[in-house]
C-alpha cells in the first residue's frame, strides 16, 4: 500500500467518506504536525498537500481543516515552500440561483451543501499573479476570489473579483432547465484592505444579478499573511461597524391590504434537492401591545436548511428575518409533519422578537407524498406569534428529481365533505323549525278549554 493509499484509508476510518475524497488527485500528503491550525471542527484534522509547483516559490502545501460536520464552515489555510502561512480565510456562504425551465417558468435552487468541497489551483502568489482561493464543489461548480496589491500604495491590497459558476446540465439540482451549460458571473468587489490586518465581516453581504444572489457571512480573511503569523488586527466592513446602531426597516406595521407573493424555496444536499416549499407568507406578531403584520417577500428572502433522516429543516431569512426556521420530523416510520419552528425577526423599532415552539402538529401528510393546502392556513407558534400561509405546498423527505410527488391535501381544501355538511344542516334547521311549529299548533288548540 502507497503512502497516499495509507492515509486515505487512515482517514476514511476517522472521518468518513467524504473526508477521505479530499485525498482525490493530490500526491504525497504530509505530516500534519506541520500544519498550523487555528481553529479545529469535529473530526479536528489538518492535512497538507503538495500541489504543482507555483513559478517563484517552490511547491506550495494546502492546509485543509477537515470535519465531519459543518459544511456551511469553510476554512482554509495556505502555506509556502517554507511552511509559512501565506493566506488565511474562515467564511461561510450560499447561493441562489433562478433559471428558466422548460415549461417557461421560473425555479430557484439554493446551494449551502460545501461537504466534498476541493481547493485545486488556490495559492499564495507570486510576482505575476496574486493570492487566490480556487475552490470546487457539488457537480461542475466552482468559486473564485482573486486578491491584488495595489500599485499605488504598499500598505493596502484589494478583494478583486469573485467569480461563480455553475452547471445546469446537473438535472438532479437543476431539474427540466430550459438553457443547458456552465454558466459564470463575475463580480468586481474593490474591497481595499490594509495589509497587516484581518478582514472581518460577521454581518450579511450580498452580491446579486439577475439570476445568481451569493450570501457571505462569518468572514475573516488575510490574503498577504505577514511573516507566517495571522494577524489579531481586525479591519472591520462597514456592516460590522453599526451593526448595533442602525435601525432596520419593516416593511408595514399594519395588517398588509393584499397576499403575500407566493414563494419556491428548496434545499439541497450533496445528492440533490432534499427539500421542497412552495408557499406565501405572513408574519403576525404582538409584542408590547403592539401588532404587526407583514408579507415575507420571496424575492428578497434566502433560503437554507439541512435534510436528515428523521429530520429536515428550512430556514428562511432576510434583512428584517434573523432567521424562521421550519423544522420536520417523521413519526410512526411513514409520515411526516410540521414539529417545530423557531423564528427572530426584527421590529420595527429595532427591538429583536425571538420565539420557539418545538412541539407543534401541522402538515402531516405520508411519507413520499407532499402536503398542499391552497387556502389560507394559520400555524399558532404562540399566542403571541402566528404565520398565515397562502397556496401551500412542501414536501420535506423522499423528493425525486426535484418534483413534488403526490400531494395529501388539507380538509380546508376538500370541498367534497362541506357538501353533505350543508345539506345535513339545513335539514336539521328544516326539522326544528317543523317541531316548533308543530309545539305552537299544539299549544293554541288546547286555547278554549277550561279544566273541569
Amino acid at each position: 500500500m502507497t503512502r497516499a493509499e495509507s492515509a486515505e484509508s487512515w482517514l476514511l476510518q476517522r472521518c468518513g467518506r467524504w473526508s477521505a475524497a479530499f485525498l482525490s488527485g493530490f500526491r504525497e500528503p504530509f505530516p500534519c504536525c506541520r500544519c498550523s491550525c487555528r481553529r479545529r471542527l469535529l473530526c479536528g484534522i489538518m492535512v497538507c498537500f503538495r500541489l504543482a509547483p507555483v513559478p517563484g516559490s517552490g511547491f506550495v502545501l494546502l492546509c485543509l481543516v477537515l470535519g465531519a460536520v459543518s459544511s456551511y464552515a469553510l476554512e482554509l489555510n495556505l502555506t509556502d515552500s517554507s511552511k509559512a502561512t501565506c493566506l488565511y480565510a474562515k467564511w461561510q456562504m450560499n447561493f441562489t440561483i433562478r433559471y428558466e425551465t422548460t415549461d417557461k417558468h421560473n425555479k430557484t435552487v439554493t446551494i449551502s451543501d460545501f461537504g466534498a468541497a476541493t481547493y485545486n489551483g488556490s495559492f499564495c502568489g507570486d510576482d505575476q499573479n496574486g493570492p487566490k482561493i480556487a475552490m470546487q464543489f457539488g457537480s461542475g461548480f466552482s468559486w473564485i476570489v482573486n486578491f491584488t496589491k495595489e500599485a499605488s500604495s504598499t500598505s493596502t491590497y484589494l478583494v478583486d473579483y469573485i467569480s461563480f459558476s455553475y452547471n445546469t446540465n446537473d438535472n438532479t439540482t437543476f431539474p427540466d432547465a430550459k438553457e443547458k451549460g456552465v454558466f459564470t458571473v463575475n463580480y468586481h468587489v474593490a474591497l481595499k484592505i490594509p495589509l497587516n490586518d484581518i478582514f472581518r465581516c460577521n454581518s450579511l453581504s450580498t452580491l446579486e444579478n439577475s439570476d445568481v444572489v451569493q450570501h457571505y457571512w462569518d468572514v475573516h480573511v488575510q490574503a498577504f499573511v505577514q511573516n507566517g503569523t495571522v494577524s489579531t488586527t481586525e479591519f472591520l466592513c462597514d456592516k460590522d461597524k453599526t451593526v448595533t446602531t442602525a435601525v432596520p426597516i419593516i416593511p408595514t406595521t399594519v395588517p398588509s391590504p393584499t397576499k403575500p407573493v407566493v414563494g419556491s424555496y428548496s434545499v439541497v444536499n450533496s445528492n440533490g434537492t432534499c427539500l421542497l416549499a412552495t408557499m406565501g407568507l405572513q408574519l403576525n406578531v404582538t409584542h408590547d401591545k403592539v401588532a404587526s403584520v407583514f408579507n415575507i417577500n420571496p424575492n428578497t428572502t434566502n433560503a437554507t436548511g439541512s435534510c436528515q433522516p428523521q429530520t429536515a429543516l428550512l430556514r428562511l431569512s432576510s434583512s428584517n428575518i434573523k432567521y424562521l426556521d421550519f423544522v420536520f420530523a417523521v413519526k410512526n416510520e411513514n409520515r411526516f409533519y410540521l414539529k417545530e419552528v423557531n423564528v427572530s425577526v426584527i421590529l420595527v423599532n429595532g427591538t429583536v422578537y425571538s420565539i420557539s415552539n418545538t412541539n407543534l402538529s401541522y402538515w402531516d401528510a405520508p411519507l413520499g407524498s407532499s402536503y398542499m393546502c391552497n387556502k389560507e392556513q394559520t400555524v399558532s407558534v404562540s399566542g403571541a406569534f402566528q404565520i398565515n400561509t397562502f397556496d401551500l405546498r412542501v414536501q420535506p423527505f423522499s423528493v425525486t428529481e426535484g418534483k413534488y410527488s403526490t400531494a395529501q391535501e388539507c380538509s380546508l381544501d376538500d370541498d367534497t365533505i362541506l357538501i353533505p355538511i350543508i345539506v345535513g344542516a339545513g335539514l336539521s334547521g328544516l326539522i326544528i323549525v317543523i317541531v316548533i311549529a308543530y309545539l305552537i299548533g299544539r299549544r293554541k288548540s288546547y286555547a278554549g278549554y277550561q279544566t273541569l
